[in-house]
């Protein structure tokens, strides 16, 4: 049996939306809340789901390993209910061990967190996945610096956790120029968007063998559109960790738009 087919984990990529919007009824994040609400259906109820969201960067991967994580509003300007958000899922101490551990045995070095909140990149996409906060849930940090190797190593020396029971969710965004968004104005046609999704896409998901995939990755910013469309990477990078996870291509799951532009979401595993 080929390793994707061995594996029982799950891992994602995705575009979890313009800060609390998606859950405050923004009609520019329609389809983007109608996937996320769907993507449990995709895989079994997991045990946990560790989060690599691209709100979080440290000197250091490091984890929260809170058994009760609070919530960190990591965004201004909105309406008071957007302060006002409640999510009491659990966290899961173990799992943060163990993510601690397998980066550690894979060189390296990582810290541990117990006050920081989970923050938005976290929240909102558990929200809509699994609304009744029944899955613990523990969060990742970016590696600052924004090294693309650093983040393929990192999917890689955490690829263990690809045969067990967990969902992994890269959480950025494909595209992520904040002057570019068009929100309430609708979608419009975007060619170098457009180029850049379809290279995700060719890149993630089409044939290539891993180390290919990987070099392509790695020297994203020759890929056409690629600073328009991520004028600073942090919210790209999230996929860089889930791709390192698989030896397997990925799935593309969604491609849609997102606040007036195309994004896509990507799957590996069961």
């Amino acid at each position: 049996m080929s390793r994707k087919e061995n594996q029982t984990g799950t891992a994602v990529y995705l575009s979890h939306g313009g800060g609390p919007l998606p859950i405050l009824g923004d009609s520019s994040h329609l389809a983007m809340v109608n996937f996320m609400k769907k993507l449990p259906g995709m895989f079994e109820k997991p045990d946990a789901v560790l989060v690599i969201s691209a709100h979080w960067e440290e000197q250091v991967p490091a984890v929260i390993n809170s058994a009760a994580p609070s919530l960190l509003f990591d965004y201004y300007g909105f309406p008071q209910q957007a302060y006002e958000i409640e999510y009491r899922a659990p966290g899961e101490p173990g799992l943060a061990a163990t993510v601690k551990e397998l980066l550690e045995t894979a060189g390296f070095s990582t810290g541990n967190e117990s006050v920081r909140g989970i923050d938005h990149g976290v929240f909102i996409p558990m929200m809509l996945m699994y609304p009744e906060a029944d899955i613990p849930v523990v969060q990742l940090s970016l590696i600052r610096g924004l090294s693309p190797k650093a983040h393929i190593a990192m999917g890689k020396a955490l690829s263990p956790l690809m045969n067990r029971n967990i969902v992994i969710i890269g959480s950025g965004f494909s595209f992520h120029n904040m002057q570019k968004f068009t929100f309430g104005r609708g979608n419009e046609a975007d060619p170098v968007n457009d180029s850049f999704q379809d290279w995700i896409i060719d890149t993630a998901s089409g044939s290539h063998g891993r180390d290919e995939r990987e070099r392509l990755l790695t020297e994203w910013t020759d890929a056409p559109g690629a600073r328009y469309c991520h004028p600073r990477e942090e919210h790209l990078l999230p996929l860089h960790v889930c791709s390192g996870l698989s030896s397997s291509p990925a799935e593309v799951i969604f491609d849609d738009y997102i606040a007036g532009k195309r994004a896509v979401a990507l799957k590996w595993g069961r």
